[in-house]
């Protein structure tokens, strides 16, 4: 009986949580149709979509995980800037902008993925503080390296060079990526309504997750190393699941939110970026 009124609860929840999102977009949606969102507020919208993104997913290893990460602005930038490089070598292939959005939201997805295993093979093995330190490195590094890269790309396909722009484009070339001044005059395809399914989306991701068999092992690992290691529960490869399907979906946001911007640059995702999203977190109580 206790645990069904506990399952009860919980999908009670989640239909709390799916009816207030859904809510507020129909309020928005009906605000701006009648003229009361103001240019600045409007502006605002999909940032605050990929910030709510960003939250969730990091709620995944901070909260149901009980790790500390503190570079996930680090995924957020590794996603807008494969995610733009993708959406604007696509713009001949794939006009139709919510469409190229679509696939360049899962390039970034896929990239900032592959970038939370690099990190989490090593650290997630070890216990204590580590991840927050090597995520913090990344962080860092992963700003650096992108305020030192320029990508361009024109018939001949992509060209790459590193500190020095040294790439000789054709005539009719775009240069993607420039170095410092990072990626500039985009295509502003990132709508507020992508902005809420993307956050339904996760929303969805990581409550069938938590409600599965693995959030379950991932709360067991969390809550007791050594009584999870005793059941057969790995607990690096659980840990590991949680935090690259937060960086997974951090790099997503990362894609929206570098789509609904003409210019941006790698400073934008410092670690001051991280500690804002990581505050939302905690302040929303998020990690219980």
């Amino acid at each position: 009986m206790k645990q069904t009124a506990s399952a009860k609860r919980k999908l009670a929840g989640k239909f709390v949580t799916y009816g207030i999102v859904i809510a507020f977009y129909v309020i928005i949606q009906v605000l701006n149709g009648a003229g009361m969102v103001s240019p600045s507020i409007a502006g605002q919208l999909v940032p605050i979509c990929a910030y709510v993104t960003m939250a969730v997913s990091l709620n995944l290893v901070v909260g149901f995980s009980g790790e500390l990460s503190l570079g996930h602005a680090g995924f957020m930038s590794v996603g807008a800037f494969s995610g733009i490089v993708a959406a604007m070598s696509l713009q001949q292939a794939i006009p139709n902008g919510i469409a190229r959005l679509a696939v360049a939201m899962l390039v970034g997805a896929v990239c900032a993925g592959v970038a939370g295993v690099i990190v989490g093979v090593p650290v997630l093995r070890l216990q204590g503080d580590y991840l927050a330190i090597v995520t913090l490195a990344f962080g860092e590094i992963i700003k650096s390296v992108l305020t030192n890269t320029y990508l361009a790309v024109d018939k001949k396909g992509l060209h790459f060079s590193f500190l020095t722009d040294k790439n000789a484009l054709e005539e009719g070339g775009l240069q993607l990526i420039r170095g410092p001044m990072g990626v500039m005059n985009t295509q502003r395809i990132s709508t507020f309504t992508v902005g809420f399914v993307l956050v339904v989306i996760t929303l969805v991701v990581i409550f069938n997750l938590v409600n599965s068999r693995t959030g379950r092992a991932i709360m067991a690992a969390r809550d007791n190393r050594i009584a999870a290691e005793s059941v057969g529960i790995s607990v690096t490869k659980y840990k590991m699941i949680a935090f690259v399907v937060s960086a997974a979906l951090a790099g997503a946001a990362g894609t929206l939110y570098g789509c609904s911007q003409t210019t941006f640059a790698a400073t934008k995702f410092d670690f001051n970026t991280s500690i804002l999203i990581l505050v939302f977190v905690v302040l929303g109580g998020l990690g219980n």
